[in-house]
């Protein structure tokens, strides 16, 4: 027999979102924590005082570059604001004899941290919220090619597989009022349309969006179709102020924190990059760009200034169509434009993200767990799925927290910390696998939900008792960010807590058997 629209949109939103749901789960995780990485940024430099006046950190930034490389092609410096960690600052060594203008597209070759008391590495070396930024669509250990090919796909499985839930759940909104307690696979189903229903709008947001920031790696046919030369494809989404030639006649740089306030009043809002060209040199230019935390869209416009005089030279361009709706569309997914409440609401509804896709892969064992003839004798498939749900579910959350304590318990002058802290959680990961794979499912999952819940609550705990930013010192100078990072994982060790304790009281009940209806005596009568 045939199956029916539905019956078919069914089957392919169950393998659209299972064969890549480890992926979705993973990315969607660590996308969300996220929305808060320049708090983990500086819950992670725990040495730094808040920042007081950002314009001071890129005048101790210029002056810092000026003696480290006073010759330097060009300077780029991240402007912070009161709530990050500081100023990351780059630079590339001037080109070369023979390198010619190559070595100007080349990468940045040096970067340092400046912290708000305007000094070079006085705070421990890790990459804090920038690594789960960069792992949601780079990953890790691989080549960011085939890592963002990866991410792509998954996220084209994940917009199917709300798509064709949508159409499959006929009642999905009327579910989404129902929530049955202790019933097995409808509470898990229950369970899993409450966290898609609750944030469905943010759900296709982030997912379509997500597809537009890869739009030209997945789909470049329009973009090869229009553009011959990748220069101008650049030149037309970028564009940059022009630079003249070196003119090999010394003359000091602008003071940049003036600049940066006449900046700020032409750009109309916050200055979020400094770019020197020719630093120390007569034909120095200075390009600012708005920064993402005052506006929608990521395609920041710019302007840019002689370096030695602070006259205005160059404006960008206003933007076309097409580039005005992808720096939005870049925008919304990002979410940096929005305030303390809209960034809430963003994490929230990623953390129903991440139980939407929890609880889509957990459903698929407990359905199929219910129609085994033998569930001591569970199929390799079944068994399979059972421990890479235990593994990314249980095991990834786990081994992000591992990250954060690395942070605090590697020696703070270790050679390369900050990869010391990335090979920390992907180690500690490896090590829960394997535990997956020899544990009982049951205690598995009860075991390593305890276990995050202890890890993150003990943080702040650590924090309290042996750092001068622990929480109750945070709160009494003010500083919410550093105080909220704590709270926050309380609320979730809190979460994680409860989850256990569910898992651990959980009986599942016994199937009844249904007997065979009573015949009656009269009914083996012959007929009269």
């Amino acid at each position: 027999m045939s199956k029916g629209f539905r019956q078919s949109q069914s089957t392919l939103h169950t393998w659209s979102g299972l064969l890549l749901g480890w992926v979705l789960f993973a990315v969607f995780v660590a996308g969300t924590s996220a929305y808060w990485r320049e708090a983990l940024n500086r819950w992670a430099r725990p040495e730094l005082t808040q920042i007081a006046d950002p314009a001071q950190v890129v005048s101790s930034a210029a002056a810092v570059l000026q003696r480290k490389a006073p010759d330097a092609q060009s300077w780029f410096i991240t402007v912070p604001t009161r709530d990050s960690a500081g100023a990351s600052v780059f630079w590339v060594p001037a080109a070369k004899e023979g390198e010619g203008k190559q070595r100007r597209r080349g990468r940045r070759d040096t970067s340092a941290f400046i912290g708000a008391d305007g000094v070079e590495g006085t705070a421990r070396e890790t990459r804090g919220g920038d690594f789960f930024y960069r792992f949601h669509f780079d990953l890790h250990y691989m080549p960011v090619f085939w890592a963002r090919w990866i991410v792509g796909i998954a996220a084209m499985f994940m917009l199917v597989a709300i798509l064709t839930g949508i159409v499959t759940h006929k009642k999905i909104f009327k579910d989404f009022f129902t929530l049955r307690r202790g019933k097995g696979q409808r509470s898990w189903l229950d369970g899993h349309n409450a966290s898609a229903v609750l944030a469905l709008p943010f759900h296709l947001m982030i997912t379509y969006t997500g597809l537009v920031t890869l739009m030209a790696m997945l789909m470049p046919w329009a973009v090869t179709a229009n553009y011959s030369d990748e220069a101008k494809l650049f030149a037309d989404v970028f564009p940059q102020a022009p630079v003249a030639e070196r003119a090999k006649v010394a003359k000091p740089l602008v003071d940049l924190a003036v600049l940066l306030k006449d900046g700020e009043r032409r750009l109309g809002g916050e200055v979020g990059y400094v770019t020197v060209f020719n630093p120390g040199d007569a034909a120095a230019r200075v390009t600012m760009t708005r920064g993402g935390t005052s506006m929608l869209s990521a395609r920041a416009p710019a302007i840019g200034y002689d370096g030695t005089t602070g006259r205005l030279l160059w404006q960008a361009p206003a933007p076309n169509g097409a580039v005005v709706t992808q720096g939005a569309m870049v925008g919304l997914h990002a979410g940096r434009f929005g305030d303390y409440p809209l960034r809430w609401l963003y994490f929230l509804c990623g953390i129903a993200g991440s139980l939407m896709v929890a609880s889509g892969l957990v459903l698929w064992t407990v359905k199929r767990r219910e129609r085994l003839p033998d569930p001591a004798r569970a199929p390799f498939g079944f068994r399979l799925v059972e421990r890479l749900n235990i593994g990314f579910v249980a095991g990834f959350p786990i081994a992000m927290t591992l990250y954060l304590w690395a942070n605090r318990l590697l020696p703070v002058d270790m050679a390369k910390r900050a990869d010391g802290e990335i090979n920390a959680m992907f180690a500690g990961w490896a090590i829960l696998f394997a535990y997956a794979l020899t544990r009982r499912p049951a205690r598995a999952w009860v075991e390593l939900l305890a276990l995050q819940a202890g890890l993150l609550i003990a943080l702040p705990l650590y924090n309290i008792a042996l750092l001068p930013t622990g929480l109750f010192a945070s709160i009494a100078r003010g500083d919410w960010v550093l105080a909220g990072a704590d709270l926050t994982f309380v609320a979730l060790g809190a979460g994680f807590g409860f989850a256990a304790w569910r898992v651990h009281r959980f009986r599942p009940k016994p199937k009844r058997v249904r007997s065979a209806p009573a015949i009656s005596s009269d009914a083996w009568a012959p007929a009269e």
